[in-house]
């Protein structure tokens, strides 16, 4: 039996990533590494975290039609390799797959029977507070990261089901029962 491939999406600052490590320790679920041409945060490993890859090489990826979805976010390329996600499902593991809206629905249109989770905060305010309090974000990017989530969360009523992340074990205990349905 095939795995079951659960997409997380929503706002820079939504909780999403931490929450999403946390459910995949617990449940030992694999968590589909995204390919980016972002530089690498501190204490971001490629290949744990990304894998990190210039403009050129995600480029010639495209071509070779290697990504299962991509997307243009903030200035930055970010994608699924095709590979990473079907071995995982072929071998009948769940996928939790982390990526912005745009990819979710592209995705999506491609798996139909993906479930797509959306994080967000319960307002603007917080996410900011969060962007902010990350201390790696210039204000220009911090500013284009609050105009995008504006965007973001039209989406919302796209997904299956809604987190709105006050807390990280309320989150994380939500997200392991829609897992688990």
């Amino acid at each position: 039996m095939k795995g079951k491939l659960f997409i997380v999406s929503g706002p820079s600052g939504s909780g999403k990533s931490t929450v999403t490590k946390l459910v995949k320790d617990r449940l030992n679920i694999p968590l589909s590494i995204s390919a980016t041409t972002r530089k690498p945060r501190n204490g971001e490993i490629d290949g744990k975290d990304y894998f990190f890859l210039t403009k050129e090489t995600f480029e010639q990826k495209i071509k070779n039609d290697e990504f299962y979805e991509y997307a243009n976010v903030h200035g930055n390329y970010y994608g699924t390799l095709k590979e990473v996600v079907e071995s995982n499902l072929n071998k009948g593991l769940n996928v939790i797959l982390e990526i912005d809206v745009q990819g979710a629905l592209i995705a999506k249109e491609k798996k139909k029977d993906a479930v797509l989770v959306f994080f967000r905060t319960k307002d603007m305010e917080t996410l900011e507070k969060r962007l902010r309090n990350r201390n790696t974000d210039t204000e220009e990017v911090i500013q284009t990261r609050l105009k995008n989530a504006l965007k973001e969360l039209e989406y919302e009523k796209k997904y299956d089901y809604t987190i709105i992340n006050n807390d990280i074990e309320e989150s994380c205990r939500e997200l392991i029962n829609i897992i688990n349905l």
